[in-house]
């Protein structure tokens, strides 16, 4: 008998809020969590907006000696993976920690680190830097203290594949328990990197937005005023168990996951091509491994970047996978509300879209003011819509023209 994969335990840690129903709620409101950036001084910086974090308090989640050598990228990540546990009401013991493996996504891990130790090297020397420097920011570490702060010891990996990397870890989780591999898994994606370097470096490649002066409209997917991304942080996790061992304790289960995909572009390092081509094949293959038409897609957490090129492209892709039916799908951006958290972006659009299933709900895409006519579809525009939601995807499209394409349906036994 093929296993089966479902989704047991959800945490957040967005620019919306600490928890789940505290984002859930915010998204559903149409809030955006983007504001004017605090964590340095941007003043002078041609960005000044960011969907930063505001309310997490990490002595919540984990003791003060520990956290004060994790980047915050770290702590999001740990935060999450403590609230999918206790969601889930998995108990971690001597007879299961060797059968629960972590599998997490990271953009560019410890850049904040990086960029604090070389100003100390420079200014003070070697010799202070940190013992904990390289922990702290190598991109695995999210998995690692998972981990290790939980005693889980099935398989530990970390997946590094831009903005796609959540997406991509949570598919590999999937295929870990489909081969045995392990029982249950904590996986998603986590980010933090608002700091001068990321922030400069995103905008020597016009791909951030600039509007300062109205910071909550300034990620605005399928927009025709769209200018660019808005960088954001956080942790999406998610607990996936094998559906005989889910149901034997007797979990709640939010969605099933029943397939993925994954292609490459072979075409540039940040642009997609203009047909969307990669990102057409990585859907047909999602469906295709789920068993499924695309007349059965209900609703699609896009990629939804706010930037020219993606939006365009996701919708030419989006109409090449499923022909008529892409205009009776509800699709939206929840990047207009979060703003867009790289390699954690995935992370928190697979939980986003498992709770579209639980709660039969498509959340909107706010800002969605002057439609572009070349972005045509039903993008939810601005408010929530209560609908039959029983199978969704979830796209995710990185740099290196990496793709990623989650599926997840309503279980039903």
């Amino acid at each position: 008998m093929k296993r089966r994969v479902v989704v047991t335990g959800l945490g957040l840690v967005t620019p919306l809020g600490t928890g789940v129903d505290k984002t859930w709620e915010g998204l559903l409101a149409g809030r955006s969590g983007i504001g004017p950036i605090t964590r340095f001084e941007a003043a002078d910086s041609e960005v000044r907006i960011a969907g930063e974090v505001r309310d997490f308090q990490v002595e919540d989640f984990i003791d003060k000696k520990t956290a004060k050598h994790l980047e915050h990228f770290v702590q999001y990540a740990v935060a999450a993976a403590k609230m999918a546990l206790d969601d889930a009401g998995l108990a971690i013991t001597p007879d299961n920690e060797t059968r629960v493996g972590v599998v997490t996504g990271c953009g560019l891990g410890g850049l904040p680190t990086i960029e604090r130790y070389h100003q100390v090297l420079m200014e003070r020397g070697a010799k202070k830097i940190t013992p904990f420097f390289i922990p702290m920011v190598i991109p695995n570490m999210g998995a690692g203290q998972i981990s290790i702060i939980f005693k889980l010891k099935g398989p530990n990996l970390s997946v590094t594949t831009a903005c796609a990397a959540g997406t991509h870890a949570v598919g590999e989780a999937y295929h870990s328990i489909l081969r045995g591999d392990c029982e249950a898994a904590i996986t998603g994606g986590s980010e933090s990197v608002i700091c001068p370097m990321a922030v400069g470096g995103f905008h020597a490649m016009k791909a951030l937005s600039t509007r300062n002066d109205e910071p909550e409209k300034a990620s605005r997917p399928f927009d025709r005023d769209r200018d660019g991304f808005v960088i954001g942080e956080g942790a999406g996790i998610l607990l996936l168990e094998e559906l005989e061992r889910a149901k034997a304790r007797g979990a709640r289960i939010y969605a099933e996951v029943t397939g993925c995909g994954l292609s490459g572009d072979g075409y540039h390092i940040a642009a997609p091509p203009e047909d969307g081509e990669g990102a057409v094949r990585c859907m047909r293959m999602a469906l295709e491994r789920a068993g499924l038409k695309p007349a059965d897609i209900d609703y699609i957490n896009a990629h939804g970047t706010s930037t020219p090129l993606n939006d365009q492209g996701e919708t030419l892709a989006i109409k090449a996978v499923f022909g008529e039916h892409a205009y009776k799908l509800a699709v939206s951006s929840t990047k207009s509300m979060t703003g867009h958290l790289l390699g954690g972006a995935g992370g928190i659009e697979a939980v986003f879209t498992a709770l579209a299933i639980h709660h039969q709900t498509a959340p909107p895409t706010i800002n969605l003011d002057n439609p572009d006519p070349a972005c045509d579809l039903d993008y939810v525009p601005r408010v929530a819509r209560r609908m039959p939601i029983r199978v969704a995807i979830s796209n995710s499209f990185g740099f290196g023209g990496t793709n990623a394409v989650l599926v997840m349906q309503r279980y039903e036994g």
